[in-house]
């Protein structure tokens, strides 16, 4: 990893470091941030087309190749490359689009305004994603334009579609193979912390049937809402003590949470049907299969208590694995590495939310998530992330880009 001590120019890797750093400019990354907060990419309806050509053009400008890809007109995917071919492949990645502003009343800033107040940039997407969208691109942009040698190949991927699902996003990018990399950082709010993983989820819905009667004669039908309080009651107390004793040195514990509730027919109805939606998040060694059995199980014994009942428990398609890179590997230790030279975090951790790096990481690439801004701000009203955790990420993503693609004598 970054060596060529026959190299006629070699240097150190702190020379390539400061060299790196000398090139960003808080201005710069200040006003690139700013304007992309201004760009209104929207998802739901995802056209991101602007936001895409914003981050597009000082890349090309500074010598980038370019390479979009995508299966709607509306959602391109940004994929831009520097270095030699014949070495390792660190892909950084990160979404422009984000989730809808919600009632205009409930913020005090402009939503779009990319408005500064005490050292904080407020808008829709100021945090998720723009911030990491922007710490990337600055970063890749000063290792360019600081010519140190590179043993390797940054790729900068920024997608279109993240908020629903990615599936215009990163499953296009992966699914074409458009880039193969050996380590990806996907950009999310994480403080500034490096995260070696994500949680899984096991999204589950539960349907029970019973049988219709007028509401004067209840005795006539069988109660499908009363079934499902049944199943409410059963899962909170025999499953979700069970899941906060399931722990990892990483993650929150695993969790289970009711979410949504569907049922009835009409006031003087007995309803016949009732659904609920569970929200069943995982920690490493949690299978999404034994979540949904474990549901299943504990559902039908609840409605052994309401007669005439019976129950239907299906998994999301887009179930998975929680997602957990080695903290040994060369990317982990290049940014631990990174935190720790610039004074931030050392210490790994995990990532509760669904990231795009469950794509990555379930094709095989060893991936971590990184990025500035709280991660509890994400889709509120008065989104805001600190100019200071923008140019502490700049900083990080650009030190591991050298770290670990560097050309440098060991």
């Amino acid at each position: 990893m970054g060596q060529n001590p026959d190299h006629a120019n070699s240097r150190t890797l702190l020379e390539l470091e400061e060299a790196v750093l000398a090139r960003i400019d808080q201005d710069e990354v200040v006003a690139f941030h700013r304007g992309l907060v201004q760009i209104p990419s929207v998802n739901p309806p995802g056209d991101c087309r602007d936001a895409i050509a914003y981050v597009e053009k000082p890349l090309r400008e500074a010598g980038f190749e370019i390479q979009i890809v995508q299966d709607l007109e509306t959602m391109p995917n940004l994929l831009a490359s520097t270095g030699p071919s014949n070495g390792k492949v660190l892909c950084v990645n990160a979404h422009v689009d984000v989730v809808p502003t919600g009632e205009r009343e409930a913020w005090s800033h402009d939503p779009f305004g990319a408005e500064i107040e005490n050292g904080r940039i407020y808008g829709r997407g100021a945090g998720d994603d723009k911030a990491s969208v922007t710490a990337q691109v600055l970063a890749a942009l000063a290792v360019k334009r600081s010519g140190v040698p590179l043993a390797g190949r940054l790729v900068v991927n920024e997608v279109s579609d993240e908020e629903t699902a990615g599936v215009h996003g990163v499953q296009v990018v992966v699914g074409q193979r458009a880039v193969e990399p050996d380590w990806v950082i996907v950009g999310e709010q994480t403080l500034n912390r490096v995260c070696v993983g994500e949680k899984g989820s096991a999204p589950t819905t539960i349907t029970v049937q019973g049988r219709t009667a007028h509401g004067a004669l209840p005795w006539e039908g069988a109660n499908a809402i009363e079934g499902m309080a049944e199943v409410i009651v059963a899962l909170r107390r025999e499953l979700w003590p069970e899941l906060t004793q399931r722990t990892h040195r990483f993650f929150h514990p695993s969790s289970g949470s009711v979410n949504m509730f569907a049922g009835g027919v009409k006031a003087n109805v007995v309803p016949d049907k009732a659904e609920i939606y569970v929200d069943r998040r995982l920690v490493p060694g949690e299978d999404p299969q034994d979540a949904l059995h474990e549901i299943r199980s504990i559902a039908e014994r609840a409605l052994q208590k309401v007669p005439g009942t019976s129950v239907e428990v299906f998994l999301s398609e887009w179930a998975g694995a929680a997602t957990e890179a080695a903290v040994d590997d060369p990317l982990v230790q290049g940014m631990l590495g990174a935190n720790e030279r610039l004074g931030l975090s050392a210490e790994p951790a995990g990532f509760s939310m669904a990231t795009d790096g469950r794509y990555f990481a379930r094709a095989g690439y060893s991936t971590i998530i990184y990025g500035p801004g709280d991660p509890g701000l994400a889709h509120k009203p008065d989104e805001w992330v600190g100019i200071d955790e923008i140019m502490d990420a700049v900083r990080a993503y650009a030190v591991t880009m050298v770290r670990l693609i560097g050309d440098y004598e060991k």
